[in-house]
């Protein structure tokens, strides 16, 4: 038999295609579940220092504080739409670890957290929940502008904005690039594609996060594609793509630098899934997770959470304790209670500054109805 004849037979193969689509993406792993290292080599790639592993964990749990009181608050209607972020703290928050302020963050709407660690005040963030225009405003306290634009809502559509952002950082000669999160049924939208597609086609600055968390809101991630990865995507648009075990919160930053440094340097974006899961309901809008899911299944999850794995192994180093932890939690919180008090503070919106906020230049119609509601005092 000919060698072309081999080959020719492989590539008609379908069936042991689809059985080897699985061994083209190990995932990357640097800790186990209990926090034990399982990759030393990779551990030292990373090149964390001690200070970064403990501002590492305080991104954290800033994050599991953030999600336990916007829960809270939503319960006592006094927040507006939130996506629970528990069991992702390291897909989102290890991993933006190695972006810094040059770099455009493009979120979707479970990614507050990490606008937040970009200097955006959590008051704003509140706001944003409420619907209210000074949500809408991405500058620190102190009135810097910051490098991100607002969550977004259509399902991912942000990918597309990176990709643009990314092209024009690239353009520019700027040291810098452009990152997005979506879930995994993000993958299943045009946008994805079209975002991906355009950055690979461009070499554009960027790297694409897909936090795969199991559920797209009540659709499980085995019924929205036949894809045995949703990093095999990745390759119909030319991108290097990994998957990552995206509660490991050591190899979550590891990947991030390593894909941007590769698209900073000009050779083009990076897609990285992140296999995690989302221990809570898909948002406070009414959702119930035991609809679709069992707790047997959320509760085998609750034992893998990334946190239990840097709190393990930062207390093994030496680095971590509990007191420390707890120590920090209480600053979290009298920080969030404080910024709680600023965004109640603020001037209720009336219906005229709604139609005001519009258009930069309200037509006559508009006009004319803001002057009614003005005049009614709404």
């Amino acid at each position: 038999m000919s060698d072309q004849i081999k080959i020719n037979q492989k590539i008609l193969d379908f069936n042991t295609q689809l059985q080897e689509q699985d061994s083209f993406f190990p995932v990357l792993s640097v800790l186990d579940n209990q926090g034990k290292i399982i990759d030393k080599e990779a551990l030292k790639r990373a090149e964390l220092s001690d200070e970064d592993l403990v501002n590492i964990i305080k991104r954290m749990l800033l994050s599991r504080q953030l999600d336990i009181r916007s829960i809270k608050l939503a319960k006592q209607g006094r927040f507006g739409f939130f996506a629970p972020t528990a069991g992702q703290e390291a897909s989102q928050m290890a991993s933006s670890y190695a972006f810094n302020d040059d770099d455009w963050l493009m979120p979707g709407y479970r990614d507050i957290p990490e606008i937040i660690v970009k200097g955006w005040p959590i008051w704003k963030a509140i706001l944003w929940s409420r619907g209210h225009v000074l949500g809408n405003e991405f500058v620190t306290e102190d009135g810097k502008e910051i490098n991100a634009w607002m969550p977004q809502i259509i399902i991912g559509a942000q990918y597309v904005e990176a990709a643009g952002i990314a092209l024009g950082l690239k353009k520019r000669g700027k040291n810098a690039v452009a990152y997005a999160y979506t879930g995994d049924g993000g993958t299943s939208q045009g946008d994805f594609y079209e975002g991906i597609n355009f950055a690979g086609a461009y070499k554009a600055n960027a790297v694409f996060f897909i936090q795969n968390n199991g559920y797209a809101i009540s659709t499980p991630r085995s019924l929205q594609t036949a894809a045995v990865h949703l990093a095999a995507k990745g390759w119909a648009a030319g991108i290097p793509s990994v998957v990552v075990d995206g509660n490991d919160p050591i190899a979550m930053y590891l990947v991030s630098k390593e894909a941007r440094a590769w698209a900073v340097s000009g050779n083009g974006p990076v897609l990285i899934e992140t296999l995690t899961n989302r221990l809570e309901p898909h948002s406070t809008a009414g959702d119930d997770p035991l609809r679709y899911r069992k707790q047997d299944d959320i509760d085998s999850w609750w034992q893998k959470e990334p946190l239990i794995r840097m709190r393990n192994f930062m207390t093994e180093k030496g680095i971590w304790s509990l007191e420390l932890e707890n120590a920090y939690i209480d600053e979290v919180n009298t920080l969030i209670d404080e910024q709680i008090k600023i965004a109640d503070n603020v001037e209720k919106q009336k219906v005229s500054n709604f139609i005001k906020n519009t258009l930069e230049i309200p037509g006559q119609a508009m006009n004319e109805q803001i002057a009614k509601f003005e005049s009614e005092g709404k």
